[in-house]
């Protein structure tokens, strides 16, 4: 799930000409690939902490509300922090957090209360977002401005390898090749106290490496008052990107669910989880073939594309039972993965002095993977798992408006100009 701090990104340059711009941005990628890795085990997480605490749908949903929603909580606090200290301070700042969140996981699991749970991963994706806001801005300063979406891409792409990799490592250390989820929760101990040391253990590289220094530039133009309600494609692009988000994370968060299903494919636990892969695989997948495409058809008609057939998949997948139906619904991955730079990058077209205020609203945005699982979950709780699908599969039919015709919006001021 790409998240992007543009505002942030867009407002810092380096303080000198650095020699090792290389050994920078390798080292900063495999950031990237941490927190992807460390968001999508989530989606093990929840069936696994749903069986150990017997929780309902709706419960066990709690865990992506607090996950995402400590972006939106954190994100302003960590942008502030972030000038006060430094990049590379933030960073490893971030790291420390992110390790300390994953230490929480052991008394949580020893006192067996699941809203101890809840606070360790609050606190892991406070870690997490501190993170972004310090490495993303460094990965577009690396280098020259003109090619800053081809560095962020490329890092991108190590996310989403960690969002593929994740599953494998869930799948084989919380459910052990088990039949079902045991009572208890003490399987987690064992993989967020690797966890917790990794992220120590960068923590320590990152406070011993000598990166390039950042500065805040200096915005040589005066700042716009113009309300950001002035500009309805970026309004229409924020509920996209909340929709996208949301109906992204609650797919995946429901996925393990869905295949354990008699109906379906009658998968335990692990072997699902090891599915979901496929999930987050298909995005890594996309993005380089919607790179290639987009070249030549408008992205507004390639998103609309990829979102009507998301829901279309969906939909035949909810109605559908067996092989056909898994696949199905796996393959929404693959057809999600422009989604959030296509959004992003249409809502923000044609803002100018106002971009920076535009990108900031837009990452708020990203609280959408907070509250989408849980309406589903009550969905779910209410109608079953199977039509609970039908609130992500409607996302995407805005998505497609606004691939279409939203984008193209223009507020009566601009038109008149």
């Amino acid at each position: 799930m790409a998240t992007e701090f543009a505002s942030k990104a867009a407002q810092v340059q380096l303080s000198e000409s650095p020699k090792n711009i290389g050994f920078a941005l390798c080292a900063l990628t495999s950031l990237f690939f941490m927190w992807g890795f460390i968001t999508c085990l989530n989606d093990i997480l929840i069936p696994y902490l749903k069986g150990a605490f017997q929780l309902s749908y709706t419960q066990a949903m709690l865990v992506q509300f607090c996950f995402f929603g400590a972006y939106v909580i954190v994100s302003i606090p960590a942008g502030n922090l972030v000038s006060k200290i430094g990049f590379q301070k933030g960073i490893v700042f971030g790291l420390f957090i992110a390790a300390l969140g994953c230490v929480m996981f052991v008394p949580a699991a020893v006192i067996g209360l699941y809203e101890v749970f809840l606070l360790a991963l609050f606190v892991l994706a406070s870690g997490i977002t501190l993170l972004q806001v310090s490495a993303n801005p460094y990965v577009s300063a690396l280098g020259k401005p003109e090619t800053a979406p081809s560095r962020l891409t490329l890092t991108q792409a190590f996310n989403s390898l960690g969002t593929t990799i994740a599953p494998f490592f869930g799948a084989y250390l919380l459910f052990s090749g088990q039949d079902s989820v045991s009572s208890g929760a003490e399987a987690v101990q064992a993989p967020y106290l690797l966890l917790a040391a990794i992220l120590g253990v960068l923590a320590l590289v990152f406070s011993a490496l000598k990166l390039p220094k950042l500065v805040e530039s200096q915005d040589e133009h005066p700042k716009s008052t113009r309300p950001l309600t002035d500009h309805p494609h970026l309004i229409l692009g924020t509920i996209g990107i909340f929709l996208y988000v949301g109906a992204e994370v609650s797919i995946g968060s429901f996925l393990v669910s869905f295949l354990h299903q008699p109906s379906i494919a009658g998968l335990n636990e692990a072997e699902a989880a090891k599915l979901i892969a496929y999930y987050w695989g298909g995005a890594m997948v996309g993005r380089f073939i919607g790179a290639a495409v987009m070249q030549k058809i408008a992205g507004g008609k390639v998103l609309a594309f990829n979102a009507a057939v998301s829901m279309s998949m969906i939909v035949f997948a909810v109605n559908q039972t067996g092989a056909i139906a898994m696949w199905a619904m796996l393959s929404v991955g693959l057809f999600n993965s422009i989604m959030f730079p296509t959004i992003f990058s249409l809502a923000i077209s044609g803002l100018g002095k106002d971009a920076s205020r535009g990108s900031g609203l837009l990452c708020l945005a990203i609280v959408g993977g907070a509250i989408i699982p849980i309406l589903q979950g009550l969905l779910a709780d209410n109608i079953g798992l199977q039509g609970s699908f039908f609130l992500p599969a409607a996302c995407y039919i805005f998505i497609a408006y606004f691939g279409l015709w939203g984008c193209h919006k223009k507020s009566i001021k601009e038109i008149a100009q």
